[in-house]
């Protein structure tokens, strides 16, 4: 007898199935980062964005923890243990001309977190939709500043 654990595994593989990165054509994923804050959902009309695109070539099965690794190759300062990357994706609304957003998880520098492994797919991105990410440095969310060497 199968226990509920296996039988939801079981459907989770079903419903994304497995990517082959040697045989599929990755896709252009244009991500917009800023400091602290989600950018203006404003800023996503009449085929315009934000002026901070960072673009990544990727697949559907990319989780939130590789593009924090990508992002944090092109910003020195997002390294920093405890940087948080909060996650939505902006996407066109089709019952009118403007964009929506939606939060789809979030991760953290140099720790595990629960969201880290959702893929783009299993939060139904979709090719043409954007990401936008908040990078908030460490100790900005309320938590104590992570400090290093020698305490005072």
């Amino acid at each position: 007898m199968a226990s509920t654990v296996e039988v939801v595994e079981d459907k989770e593989k079903e419903a994304t199935p497995a990517i082959d990165r040697e045989k599929t054509c990755p896709l252009l994923l244009r991500v917009f980062c800023s400091t602290g804050r989600h950018n203006p959902v404003s800023e996503y009309s009449r085929g315009n964005t934000p002026s901070n695109e960072l673009q990544i070539y990727t697949w559907m099965d990319a989780t939130l923890k590789e593009l924090t690794n990508l992002v944090k190759e092109v910003n020195p300062d997002a390294r920093r243990k405890g940087t948080f990357f909060d996650f939505a994706v902006v996407y066109p609304d089709p019952r009118s001309p403007v964009y929506r957003t939606r939060e789809i998880g979030s991760t953290c520098a140099g720790r595990k977190g629960a969201d880290d492994h959702l893929t783009l797919a299993s939060k139904r991105f979709q090719i043409g939709d954007y990401v936008d990410i908040a990078v908030t440095p460490p100790g900005a969310r309320g938590g104590p500043p992570i400090r290093r060497g020698r305490p005072y």
